[in-house]
């Protein structure tokens, strides 16, 4: 579990770094915004099961982001890879984030649906508040943008798993792969969320 929530974070990190770089940010804005969407699902994943914050008891969880946003400060992409790199790292990150968040709910105890939905709102936490700080409308409330419902599968496959009581390699390489192949996909192909037919009336 904790090789799971480090990766998660690292990969999220970077993707809080690279939208950092492409602001224009300077190396502490890079390393917080880095550390922000790091931390932010697990932060908020933690606060709703009633545990005390990983990130404020184990300083591995402070150290990875900071230093995966120091990281990639110092050797950032190219300008012109900088969409694509954040949309990767983010699918990665999406990835083993449900995955993450859906196992520790089942682990304290919560249900399938429950430990599903948490598991979707830590995927998404950290990215809705590195697009805030970056002053973007988050990536989950876009038009049409294929973000959560991704994350929910593989959250959703990864509970079914811990169920079934598959290996936690199975768990997580299904759950993950899942949400990433799917998000990714969908930013290739151009896939979008169902939206209504029509429009509502003008109030």
């Amino acid at each position: 579990m904790l090789t799971l929530d480090l990766l998660g974070i690292v990969v999220f990190a970077v993707s809080g770094g690279l939208l950092a770089v492409r602001n224009q940010l300077d190396i502490v804005g890079v390393v917080v915004l880095a550390m922000v969407t790091g931390l932010g699902g697990g932060v908020i994943r933690d606060v709703i099961i009633g545990a005390d914050p990983a990130a404020f008891a184990d300083w591995r969880y402070l150290l990875a982001p900071a230093v995966a946003g120091l990281v990639t400060f110092l050797w950032h992409p190219a300008v012109g890879r900088f969409e694509r790199s954040i949309n990767v790292f983010d699918a990665f990150g999406l990835g083993l984030f449900a995955v993450a968040g859906a196992v520790k709910a089942y682990d304290a105890g919560l249900g399938l649906l429950a430990s599903a939905v948490l598991g979707a709102v830590t995927a998404v936490g950290g990215g809705v508040l590195r697009d805030v700080l970056a002053d973007r409308v988050p990536v989950v409330l876009r038009d049409g943008e294929l973000y959560a419902i991704p994350a929910i599968a593989g959250a959703t496959v990864a509970v079914l798993g811990k169920e079934l009581d598959l290996a936690p390699v199975v768990v997580t390489l299904t759950g993950a792969g899942l949400t990433i192949g799917w998000r990714l996909l969908a930013l290739r192909r151009g896939w979008v969320a169902p939206r209504p037919r029509t429009s509502p009336p003008p109030p």
